[in-house]
């Protein structure tokens, strides 16, 4: 028995351990570095930078190795050049900048048939970086009348416990509530301490995608919803979210939006709101301290929360998408889903998709933030970032993992974690 339950312990702790280095990049048999000759990654406008490239096999500089590179903006790039040959595996490439922005060097190595891939970003005067996206006269009438208009849906809770994953401290619920309009519902994963008391709450919220959600879990003494936004259950097997992605949700992102009204975000910005009505609903909340939380799309809904509704007391974003799509129409990068990287707006786009841009949310936030992203971010430029960053009137705090693309280390996990914890009390 003893033997037994010391494997199964083991196996688990193997499998924890695969979904930390999941997390980020796999090593590589051929490893291109990219240095820029700053340590903090940063420079002015009109500076010179030098990215050292160096490019390892087994440790050590591969002779004769052939490259591709790019050196510019980001998806901007102004020198472009291929198949050349690093005689002793390395060179060095310079380049600047004369505006705010974030300067990519991008390499890419080509042996035995494979290609691999380096990069550094360096920020050009950053903190100057600002929207490209124009802020609506009506923004804040726009969104009142609508959030006015889906609290006349009565929330309507449903709560199914979840006996599996339920604890010795802890309940577990599959829950829904009434969105926008009748019938239009948001799901999520609730967790509450079976304790008798009066708990902070977290509303945590979703990346891109269609998935099933377990749960957030921050410890015994905080309540935690985490929420899908596409109105379907979050417990069902994967198939069905896979079947969605390829059918009916396939590029929910873009559904409608030239029409501010029924654009597909305008439901899932208003089921955000509707979600911290519904952990105020709860009698185990202490009704005042709700915070909210997410990464990539959640990133930018934990802003867009946010700034719709002032009883957030504190967010934490990774690497917040949505942001400045317009930067493409002004020759930058602007944020995912990248709108107008490869294609021009039609009629009533640009002035409807205003109305969703973080940066217009980020304006209004007055709430405490802990921010985290990377430079070599390449899915959520840091140039879109930045455009809302740089806006945000509220504490605000930016935890920088320069050599980061679009994911975390487990250090910048824990790190989240513990400032949650902390702004809930704990």
């Amino acid at each position: 028995m003893k033997k037994s339950l010391f494997l199964l312990c083991l196996l688990l702790g193997m499998l924890g351990n695969c979904a930390l280095v999941l997390a980020q990049p796999a090593q590589k048999l051929v490893n291109v570095v990219v240095s820029p000759d700053r340590i903090d990654w940063k420079c002015k406008a009109k500076e010179e930078v030098k990215f050292t490239v160096q490019v390892f096999k087994n440790e050590n500089l591969l002779k004769d190795v052939v490259v591709d590179y790019e050196l510019g903006p980001e998806y901007f790039p102004t020198v472009v050049k291929k198949d050349v040959r690093l005689a002793d595996g390395k060179t060095t490439l310079k380049a600047k900048m004369n505006e705010p922005g974030f300067l990519r060097c991008r390499v890419t190595a080509k042996v035995d048939g494979r290609k691999y891939e380096g990069m550094a970003t360096v920020g050009v005067d950053e903190t100057r970086i600002r929207p490209t996206t124009v802020n609506p006269e009506d923004f804040d009438a726009f969104w009142t009348g609508a959030i006015a208009e889906a609290r006349k849906q009565p929330l309507d809770p449903k709560m199914t416990l979840l006996p599996e994953r339920c604890t010795s401290t802890q309940n577990v619920y599959h829950v829904s509530f009434q969105n926008e309009r009748p019938g239009s519902r948001i799901y999520g994963i609730l967790i509450v301490p079976k304790k008798t008391g009066k708990y902070p709450a977290v509303l945590q919220v979703p990346g891109a995608g269609i998935r099933p959600y377990n749960g957030f879990n921050l410890g015994e003494d905080i309540i935690t919803l985490e929420i899908g936004i596409h109105g379907v259950p979050v417990t069902m097997p994967q198939e069905v979210y896979n079947n969605l992605a390829a059918g009916a949700l396939n590029g929910y992102n873009a559904m409608n939006k030239n029409n501010r009204d029924t654009h597909y975000y305008k439901r899932v910005y208003l089921g955000c709101v509707r979600a911290v009505d519904f952990l105020y609903s709860l009698p185990e909340f202490d009704g005042n301290t709700v915070g909210v939380t997410g990464g990539s799309q959640g990133g930018a809904l934990s802003i867009v929360t946010a700034g719709l509704d002032p009883r957030i007391k504190f967010l934490a974003a990774f690497y917040p998408a949505l942001c400045d799509y317009a930067g493409y129409l002004h020759k930058r990068a602007g944020g995912w889903p990248h709108y107008y990287r490869n294609a021009q707006p039609v009629a009533n786009e640009v002035e409807t998709l205003a109305y969703f841009d973080v940066v217009n949310f980020a304006r209004r936030v007055n709430a405490p933030g802990w921010y985290s992203w990377g430079y070599n971010d390449v899915t959520c430029p840091p140039t879109s970032m930045y455009s809302a960053y740089n806006v945000i009137p509220g504490v605000k705090d930016l935890h920088l993992y320069l050599e980061t693309g679009h994911w975390t280390y487990p250090e910048q996990q824990s790190e989240r974690i513990e400032w949650l914890k902390d702004k809930c009390g704990k």
